[in-house]
C-alpha cells in the first residue's frame, strides 16, 4: 500500500507563464531538476503576455511538493492547480452498487418489494439455508478492517483505510466475480470487532479480515471461526503464506532440492511470519527457526507475546539462539517479513548452496535484489517493480470463488496448501526460471485452479454444504 522507492505517478499541472518574464525552456529544465519528467504539454489558454498549460509530469509521488514547489519559485510562473492521476481515480470512491434487473413498472415493483418479496422472505425463515439461493449471500464477501495495520502505513483508523478496502473489493470482483463491501470498524477493541462482525455476518458468505494489527489479529480470526459458520480467512496472514508457500514450490524445483529437506530462516514473527511459518509445517518443512527483535525464538524461553511463546515450541529443533547472523549459516532459505536491511549480502553468502531469498518486507525488502545480484540463485519481493512478486492477490479471490461456489463452512489448512499447489501449477516446467517462479496476477489461469483445487478439498474433508459439483461441471476438479 505504500510508495516503492522506484515507482512513479503521473501528476497534471495548470499553470500560467508569463512569456516576458520565463522560457518556456528553462521552466522545462527547473522541473527535471526538481526530478519531474514533463510527458506531455497541452495548451489551455492564450493572452497577449501569459499562456496556460496543463503539464502531464511523471515523478515519483514523494516528489510531488517539491516539484510543485520549483515551479511556483521562478519568476514568471503561477502554478493553478495539481491533479493527481491516483487522486483522481478515487474520486467518489472506486466501487458501487447496481440492481441486477431494472424496476420498469408498477408489477415489478410489487415483485422485487412489497407485497411479492414477503414470500420470499419467508421461505428464508423457513428454510435458512435458501439465502444463499435467494439473497446475495451467496456471491458477497465482507472485507473487513480497523486500519490499525495498514500495509506500509501502520495504524491510519478506519477511514483512510476504506481506499484499501475498496481497491480489494475491485480486485475480487473483476478477478473473480466475488462482491465484496469492504467494512472498516471505529473500533480496536478485540471484542467489539468480534461481536461487530458476528452481528454483520449474516448478509454475507465469507468474512476477509484485513489490516488488524497483531497479536489482536490471531484473537479475532480464531473466535469468528470458531463462531461463525462461514469461512474467515485473514488475508495478511494465510494469503501471504499461500502465495509464499507456491512460490517456494517452484524455487525449490529450480535449484533441484527437496522443500522437506530444506533448511529454513524466518525473519519477523508476526501475523505474517507465523502463517508462513504454520503452512510451511503443515508442508513438511522441519527445520523452521525464527528470528525477531530479540533474536532466534527457542523453547525453554519465555516471551512477551503469546504468539511467541507457541512459535517457539513448535520450531528450532537444533534449539539454534543468536542473531539473525549468526543462525543463517547453511541456511536454504530465507524468509523475511519484517524490515528493509536486515539481511546483508555477508548473510546471503554465508547461506547454503544455491541460496533462496523471499524478502517480502514492503515496501523496502529486507534486502535489494541488485545487492545479492551474483550470490543469490532465486530472489522474491513483496513488490511490483521486481520479478517474482510475491502478491496475496494470486490467493484470496479464488480461494473465495472456491469456498462460495462449494458452500464451505470454513477454510482448512488442506485448503490453503491446495491452493497454494494450484498458483505453483500455473508455471510450466519449460517456463520455469530464475525471474519467474510465480504466475502474474493478470494469468487468467490462476483463480480457476485454485477455486477447483479448493473445492476439491473441501468436498472430500466435509466442509462442503452445496451439492457435489464436481460432476454437475463435467470434469474433475483435481489438478
Amino acid at each position: 500500500m505504500a510508495v516503492n522507492a522506484g515507482s512513479s505517478t503521473n501528476i497534471i499541472v495548470r499553470l500560467e507563464m508569463d512569456k516576458q518574464k520565463i522560457a518556456f525552456g528553462q521552466m522545462m529544465t527547473a522541473i527535471g531538476e526538481a526530478g519531474g519528467e514533463v510527458l506531455a504539454v497541452d495548451v489551455s489558454g492564450i493572452a497577449k503576455q501569459t499562456m496556460i498549460y496543463d503539464l502531464t509530469i511523471s515523478l515519483n509521488p514523494i516528489l510531488t511538493s517539491s516539484v510543485v514547489a520549483q515551479m511556483n519559485g521562478l519568476v514568471g510562473v503561477n502554478v493553478i492547480k495539481v491533479s493527481d492521476q491516483t487522486m483522481l481515480m478515487h474520486l467518489g470512491g472506486k466501487i458501487e452498487v447496481n440492481p441486477k434487473l431494472r424496476i420498469k413498472n408498477r408489477d415489478d415493483l410489487s415483485r422485487v418489494y412489497t407485497p411479492g418479496v414477503a414470500r420470499v422472505s419467508m421461505a428464508i425463515h423457513d428454510d435458512p439455508s435458501a439465502a444463499y439461493s435467494l439473497t446475495i449471500k451467496r456471491n458477497t464477501v465482507a472485507v473487513v478492517s480497523d486500519g490499525s495495520a495498514v500495509l506500509g502505513l501502520g495504524n491510519i483508523g478506519p477511514l483512510a483505510a476504506m481506499p484499501v478496502m475498496e481497491g480489494k473489493a475491485m480486485l475480487f470482483k473483476q478477478l473473480a466475480d466475488v462482491d465484496a463491501f469492504p467494512i472498516c470498524i471505529d473500533t480496536q477493541d478485540t471484542e467489539e470487532i468480534i461481536e461487530t462482525i458476528k452481528r454483520i455476518a449474516p448478509a454475507f458468505g465469507g468474512i476477509n479480515l484485513e489490516d488488524i494489527s497483531s497479536p489482536r489479529c490471531f484473537e479475532i480470526e480464531r473466535r469468528l471461526i470458531e463462531e461463525l459458520d462461514i469461512p474467515v480467512f485473514h488475508d495478511d496472514q494465510h494469503g501471504t503464506a499461500v502465495v509464499l508457500l507456491a512460490g517456494l514450490y517452484n524455487a525449490v524445483k529450480l535449484v533441484g532440492k527437496r522443500l522437506q529437506d530444506c533448511r529454513v530462516v524466518l525473519s519477523g514473527v508476526g501475523a505474517a511470519g507465523s502463517a508462513c511459518t504454520k503452512i510451511l509445517l503443515s508442508a513438511g518443512v522441519t527445520d523452521i527457526i525464527g528470528v525477531d527483535r530479540c533474536g532466534a525464538l527457542v523453547r525453554g524461553q519465555t516471551y512477551d507475546h503469546e504468539a511467541w511463546d507457541w512459535y517457539a515450541e513448535h520450531t528450532n529443533p537444533r534449539l539454534k539462539t543468536g542473531t539473525l547472523s549468526e543462525v543463517i549459516h547453511g541456511a536454504d532459505i530465507f524468509i523475511g517479513v519484517s524490515g528493509p536491511g536486515v539481511l546483508t549480502a555477508s548473510d546471503v553468502r554465508n547461506m547454503g548452496k544455491d541460496p533462496i531469498v523471499f524478502a517480502m518486507a514492503n515496501p523496502t525488502p529486507e534486502i535489494l535484489p541488485e545487492e545479492v545480484e551474483g550470490i543469490v540463485k532465486v530472489m522474491a519481493t513483496g513488490r511490483s517493480d521486481y520479478p517474482n512478486q510475491i502478491n496475496n492477490v494470486l490467493c484470496f479471490p479464488g480461494l473465495f470463488r472456491g469456498v462460495l461456489d462449494c458452500r464451505a463452512s470454513r477454510i482448512t489448512e488442506a485448503m490453503k496448501l491446495a491452493a497454494a499447489a494450484a498458483i505453483a501449477s500455473v508455471v510450466q516446467d519449460h517456463e520455469l526460471n530464475e525471474n519467474f517462479i510465480i504466475p502474474s496476477i493478470f494469468n487468467q489461469e490462476v483463480v480457476e485452479r485454485v477455486r477447483r483445487a479448493v473445492m476439491e478439498v473441501a468436498y472430500e474433508s466435509g466442509v462442503a454444504r452445496r451439492r457435489d459439483l464436481r460432476a454437475r461441471e463435467g470434469h474433475p476438479l483435481q489438478m
